[in-house]
């Protein structure tokens, strides 16, 4: 008789914990939609912005060498590239050091974290052409550049 008593309530957290699970994962589900549209709300905004964005710049540690980044490319710190947290892949970006007024354009291969601020990690080439190498971040200047039609 025990045993019965105990399938019961084994069947009933059961069928409780079945009925519970879509109302805990709608919260996640509303979630992803909410920010896939503030993605786009953030690119529209970086992009229609002639003048940029001011941010901060960091660059790769040197133990990211050789690594895969987010679009399946290796890492290369000898090429100019960065890692922005909305930009698409593949899409080129100014970016300005406001202290000294140096500037590159990189290509944007991987993503970084996403902040508060306007954030964009370099390439250690990049760093060192914007003048900020071994200091280790520096207020920048990002300024999406528009593909010209071929």
């Amino acid at each position: 008789m025990a045993s019965l008593n105990l399938r019961g309530k084994l069947a009933l957290m059961f069928l409780v914990c079945q009925l519970s699970l879509p109302v805990h994962t709608l919260p996640l589900q509303a979630e992803e939609t909410t920010t896939d549209s503030s993605k786009e709300e953030t690119v529209a905004a970086v992009s229609e912005a002639t003048e940029g964005v001011e941010g901060i710049a960091s660059y790769y540690a040197k133990r990211y060498n050789g690594r895969k980044t987010n679009s399946g490319v290796r890492y290369d710190p000898e090429k100019l590239t960065a890692a922005h947290p909305n930009l698409p892949h593949g899409t080129k970006v100014k970016v300005v050091n406001l202290a000294n007024g140096k500037e590159v354009v990189v290509t944007v291969n991987d993503r970084c974290r996403k902040r508060k601020t306007p954030f964009i990690d370099l390439s250690r080439a990049a760093a060192r052409k914007l003048g900020f190498l071994g200091k280790g971040i520096a207020r920048v200047r990002i300024i999406p550049l528009d593909e010209e039609p071929t």
